[in-house]
């Protein structure tokens, strides 16, 4: 049976209150998750929408043959969105319910909820003489509530603005202790419900990065020509977390107090919350009973700089979105290094509630720009509107560089597989592999590929050399804050030097064929990326949309691809800083002094000729099963490498035959999901109104928003879920999916009784009269 991962790296944009929106779409990409695991792990269904996605999951294996799992396993957010990415990540990683974020954004993101007990009006005659100027604002002709809200909630709207006019003026009227409060609480509720077994399978990693902004900010270093470093303000700071999923539900992605400043931070929005300081967080464990026991740990690794210079104390955190809105980077980041044991069909999935945000713009494009439109916009809604452009293209470019890159290998084929046969001869073939007869003729193709490359093989060899000893290099940046360099590059240059002193002057032999003996003990102990190049080519040989055979058994290609991604995995596990041990950052933190060492620690804590002995066996093992065709295949390709690899290295960089695959993009917004109301955003979404903080003021309008984003979610993961096919389902069976988890996502919510039976009542009867 092919099997196959569609792995979602989420991005969420701040919105104001447009977050309940969001975490409507989220939840469905919850139960998607909780659905996939549920099927594989042979668990009884999930209720509701994710009973009609484990349905689907399996209509999709017995029709075509394809056993595929969601894995949900990047998320990033800015802003109210950022809040949901953590939970949605704690959600994911513990197996822990989503339900209580579903009760605090329905029932708690309330203005009335939010303001700070001493922003509130002391009594009802507060300000008595504020009341005359709040009325003649709210309701002159053409004021903000009679242009931005609905009629039926004008009244709601207007009484409790007047309570903010009334209440504190020049602070922000929100309690930050209050919300830090209320995320905190929602985590505990998390925990104290039932979990399930968390969503990923163990092992898998999953990364969360929500966006922050350090109001003062902090100096880094930058190099110049002249003078060589000079120090910069930097004022963004990332706040990221990566755990490991655990066999037993219930684990936690960190502690819940780095969760609530992370989720505080992110949504700090200037002028409503005050900035997120640490003692809020210190206030909060105390009123807890807590002891916050990772304090300093996450401290470094957020916030590395003030811990150095001692003034994490006075670190003022506002809202993530002011400079990074819609964070793709830090998504983009988390694609580095992550296992792959079978396919993979990697989505970027951004939710966007307001595509149609700059239409009004169009309109006014011949009014005047006014004085404060123009000092608003640039300080603010320019900023937080910037569109993604740049990192669609940046992944658009990837996808570009995998075509490339297949065109590369075909080109090459031909000649590389007829050199791989005169060097072995016809009969070679017929030899069963074993484990000792790989390392013989794997060395013996790496020296032939070395000789017939002449003088070609010094730049090859010398791209290898730079790549290892940079990526040392920022592994050990990594490990090691402390150094306080501007980058890896004063690490990289101490590194090479103690290789030089260890005889790597010269890569290649003195006869000039292939690599010295230093150079190739150097690159058996540290050249993991040949390793990973090697085995990604042999599974994209593997692979239906590079190289169709029809004489090739579908089953026995499955049966490969599985083989071929057990061995990757052997690898990626040494990828990152994780195997090295906890006291490697001790021996990083030395490097400019000891740099031997820190090589060593390398060598011998990532044993990479051991993992090749393992990894030999299993690859023995797997083409000793294959039939005699696709046997052939994989020893060319296998014994050939060496060859593509000398020549493509220095032409595609330090990636050379890597994944590369191509990332698809996948947006969620009310206009990409119309099955049951077209007209976009301004016909369906609620929280758009009062420059987008309908929803604040109005629990009926956090109903339609949340109730919109299950709708709208659930038609999009059914869109997600069917586009991974080769040969999609028919158009009429996606619909009749799309129309059970509408009603399946009516039912429950009217059970659970948080939406007006009206509005529910209303959306049913749309989905009837639209899908029947």
């Amino acid at each position: 049976m092919r099997q196959k991962e569609l792995r979602i790296a989420l991005v969420c944009y701040g919105g104001v209150s447009l977050a309940v929106y969001m975490h409507g779409v989220t939840k469905e990409i919850w139960n998607l998750a909780r659905a996939s695991r549920a099927y594989h792990t042979g668990d009884v269904p999930p209720l509701g929408s994710a009973a009609v996605y484990h349905s689907l999951l399996g209509q999709i294996e017995s029709d075509r043959g394809l056993r595929l799992r969601v894995l949900p396993d990047i998320l990033s957010g800015a802003s109210a969105g950022g809040i949901n990415a953590v939970f949605l990540a704690q959600a994911l990683h513990s197996g822990c319910s989503l339900e209580p974020l579903t009760d605090l954004w329905l029932d708690n993101a309330d203005i009335d909820r939010l303001v700070d007990p001493d922003a509130r009006p002391m009594w009802r005659y507060a300000k008595f003489w504020a009341q005359p100027i709040a009325e003649w604002v709210l309701r002159r002709p053409g004021n903000a509530v009679s242009e931005s809200v609905a009629p039926e909630t004008r009244s709601e709207v207007r009484q409790k603005v007047s309570r903010l006019v009334r209440g504190r003026w020049f602070q922000p009227p929100f309690s930050g202790l209050g919300m830090s409060k209320l995320l905190y609480n929602a985590f505990a509720a998390m925990r104290d419900k039932p979990a399930e077994g968390p969503l990923l399978p163990p092992g898998h990693p999953i990364d969360l990065y929500v966006t922050a902004t350090d109001f003062r900010g902090y100096l880094e270093m930058l190099r110049l020509n002249s003078p060589p470093v000079v120090e910069e303000s930097e004022h963004r700071m990332p706040i990221a977390f990566r755990g490991h999923a655990q066999r037993q539900g219930g684990v936690p992605l960190a502690d819940p107090l780095e969760l609530t400043l992370a989720a505080r931070a992110t949504a700090s929005f200037p002028g409503a919350f005050p900035p997120l300081k640490l003692e809020e967080i210190d206030e909060l464990a105390e009123h807890d009973g807590r002891i916050w026991d990772n304090r300093e740990d996450f401290l470094q690794r957020v916030m590395p700089v003030h811990v150095t210079y001692g003034s994490t104390s006075s670190v003022s955190l506002i809202d993530g979105s002011v400079l990074v809105n819609a964070p793709f980077e830090g998504a983009i980041e988390g694609l580095r290094g992550r296992p792959a044991h079978r396919e993979v069909d990697r989505r970027f999935v951004y939710v966007d509630p307001r595509p149609d945000r700059f239409g009004s713009l169009k309109e006014q494009d011949t009014q005047p720009v006014g004085f404060f439109a123009a000092i608003f916009g640039s300080l603010s809604t320019i900023p937080r509107e910037q569109p993604i452009r740049d990192n669609l293209e940046a992944l658009e470019a990837q996808s570009r560089e995998a075509e490339r890159l297949r065109r590369i290998v075909t080109g090459l084929r031909p000649e590389i597989e007829a050199a791989v046969e005169r060097l072995f001869g016809r009969t070679f073939f017929l030899d069963s592999p074993t484990p000792k007869r790989l390392v013989a003729w794997r060395n013996k193709a790496q020296q032939a590929a070395a000789e017939r490359a002449g003088y070609a093989f010094q730049a090859y060899a010398q791209a290898k050399f730079n790549g290892i000893v940079e990526r040392l290099g920022e592994l050990v940046l990594e490990a090691a804050p402390e150094l306080m360099q501007p980058d890896a590059r004063t690490i990289v240059e101490v590194l090479r030097g103690e290789l030089e002193r260890r005889g790597l002057t010269s890569l290649a032999s003195e006869s000039g064929a292939g690599a010295s003996n230093e150079a190739i003990a150097f690159f058996r102990a540290h050249d993991l990326g040949f390793r990973t190049r090697r085995l990604r080519l042999l599974a994209r040989r593997l692979s239906r949309d590079w190289d169709a055979d029809p004489d090739l058994d579908d089953v026995a290609l499955d049966e490969a691809r599985e083989s071929i991604y057990a061995i990757l995995s052997l690898y990626f596990d040494r990828e990152g800083l994780e195997h090295l041990g906890d006291d490697f950052g001790a021996i990083a933190a030395r490097v400019l002094e000891d740099p031997g060492s820190v090589i060593d620690a390398f060598a011998d804590r990532y044993l990479l000729p051991s993992v090749d002995e393992q990894a030999e066996e299993m690859l023995a093992a797997a083409m000793e099963k294959m039939p005699k065709n696709l046997r052939r295949r994989m020893l060319l390709t296998y014994l050939g490498f060496p060859f593509y690899d000398v020549a493509t290295l220095p032409l595609l960089g330090h990636e050379g035959l890597t994944e590369f695959d191509p990332v698809k993009v996948d947006r969620i917004s009310p206009h990409d999901a119309t099955s049951i109301r077209e007209g976009g955003t301004q016909d369906t979404l609620r929280g758009t109104e009062f420059f987008n903080f309908g929803a604040f003021f109005s629990r009926a309008y956090r109903e339609n928003d949340y109730l919109w984003g299950r709708l709208h979610g659930a038609e999009r993961m059914i869109d997600l879920v069917c586009s991974t096919l080769d040969e999609p389902l028919a158009e009429s069976r996606c619909q009749s999916f799309k129309r059970d988890a509408f009603i399946a996502i009516l039912d429950e919510e009217q059970e659970a009784g948080r939406c007006a039976r009206g509005l529910i009542e209303k959306l049913r009867q749309e989905v009837a009269d639209r899908l029947g």
